[in-house]
């Protein structure tokens, strides 16, 4: 293995870099001798040499997959444009539709895993356009030039085992096996070790097919989805109503409190209707501050996070899946005009914050929890709604420009 370790490293320093192709030999023969110690580590698993030859043996270094792997975007995005991106009127409507078309199949899912039909179709909607795209790069050559990098190297030649477990295991061949640029899968995204340990073949045609069996892929993210901990019974989360003069500082995932506080605060559903008795905590989430939607959420939203560690995401299966059902819009939509920042902002904002002694953790540029609490203690250390969102005032009084 320490042959293959070298190798990641001077595939960094030489080869994988953002554009860079393989027109040098030196080059060539530097992921040759990768994907060598990459097949004596599949051969060492127990991997037939059958199926090494005929997928890693065919890798191909892929240039494009290092550009994105190390692409950051340029702008954070805001809430309301990541929502609205995602939970449009079209991607609604065809979701009921195909709730409906499916009826059958999703209900029986739905009873076996403990998972409601509408979120698994909020799933599909949202990782493939319902089956639309499920990506074009090849898989096996995909994760055997992220396994040959050493930024994730580790992770990624781990994921490469499980894909050819998978070929292996005759769930789909090599030629046929296609998804996004870091190697998620089918209608649901999957990735490889993921589809080892989750996927089942619900419609019993002898392999688990998450690209052309939609019984396989919803059972899939059902038994995924209930494996780890979805509750049933109980939904993700609402939008909610706060009272004038509340406590934004209040809010966040770490600060759980049981549904009868929340309402002894005055907060109400969105429709003014009380919160309920229910004997569960749930976290207030303000994702485009205190001038735009409220959420009260619940454990089912964890679960969500852990399909998808953005926040934003999981609040757009949630809502997805409410509209599929036939729920309303949200009642106080986010603001669309709230500041894009790109990442030398967000270090500015954090470098600023650090001075004044609000420790935001590391200025890396993202606009996470840390960075959101140490802005909330900086507006209620200035009597500013403590809300821990960029606005532009508090952007101004910090002089981020």
């Amino acid at each position: 293995m320490k042959a293959w370790k070298q190798c990641g490293a001077a595939l960094a320093i030489s080869l994988l870099l953002p554009g860079s192709g393989l027109a040098g030999s030196s080059e060539e023969a530097a992921f040759a001798h990768c994907i060598d110690n990459l097949s004596l580590r599949a051969q060492s698993e127990g991997i037939s040499s059958g199926v090494i030859e005929a997928s890693l043996g065919q890798a191909r270094y892929q240039a494009r997959v290092i550009e994105l792997d190390r692409q950051q975007p340029e702008f954070t995005t805001t809430f309301a444009d990541y929502l609205n991106r995602r939970v449009t009127e079209q991607r609604v409507e065809q979701g009921r539709a195909l709730l409906a078309e499916h009826r059958t199949l999703l209900d029986r899912v739905a009873r076996e895993y403990g998972v409601p039909a509408q979120y698994l179709v909020a799933f599909w909607g949202l990782e493939t356009n319902y089956g639309s795209f499920f990506g074009r790069m090849p898989v096996i050559s995909s994760l055997a030039t992220l396994a040959c990098d050493e930024r994730r190297s580790r992770y990624f030649s781990a994921e490469l085992m499980s894909a050819l477990r998978i070929i292996e295991e005759g769930s789909i061949d090599f030629e046929r096996m296609e998804g996004s640029w870091a190697g998620a899968m089918g209608h649901v995204q999957f990735m490889p070790s993921v589809f080892l340990r989750y996927a089942v073949d619900y419609d019993r045609s002898g392999r688990r097919d998450l690209w052309g069996s939609l019984p396989d892929a919803m059972a899939s993210a059902a038994n995924f989805l209930s494996q780890i901990g979805w509750e049933t019974g109980w939904r993700w989360g609402r939008e909610v109503r706060l009272p004038e003069g509340f406590d934004y500082s209040l809010a966040g995932r770490d600060q759980r409190r049981h549904l009868a506080e929340w309402t002894r605060m005055g907060v109400m559903r969105a429709d003014g209707g009380a919160l309920g008795a229910a004997d569960i905590e749930a976290a207030l989430l303000v994702p485009a501050g205190h001038q735009g939607p409220a959420f009260l959420v619940y454990d089912n939203f964890d679960v969500i996070m852990r399909w998808n560690r953005s926040e934003y995401y999981a609040i757009s299966v949630g809502h997805l899946a409410d509209r599929i059902a036939g729920g309303a819009g949200l009642h106080q939509p986010p603001p669309e005009d709230a500041p894009r920042l790109d990442r030398g902002q967000v270090i500015a904002l954090q470098e600023a914050l650090a001075e004044r002694g609000f420790d935001p953790g590391p200025a890396d540029g993202i606009l996470g929890p840390a960075t959101r609490q140490a802005l909330s203690r900086y507006q209620q250390d200035r009597n500013m709604v403590p809300d821990g969102f960029a606005g532009r005032a508090v952007l101004e009084q910090l002089g981020v420009e």
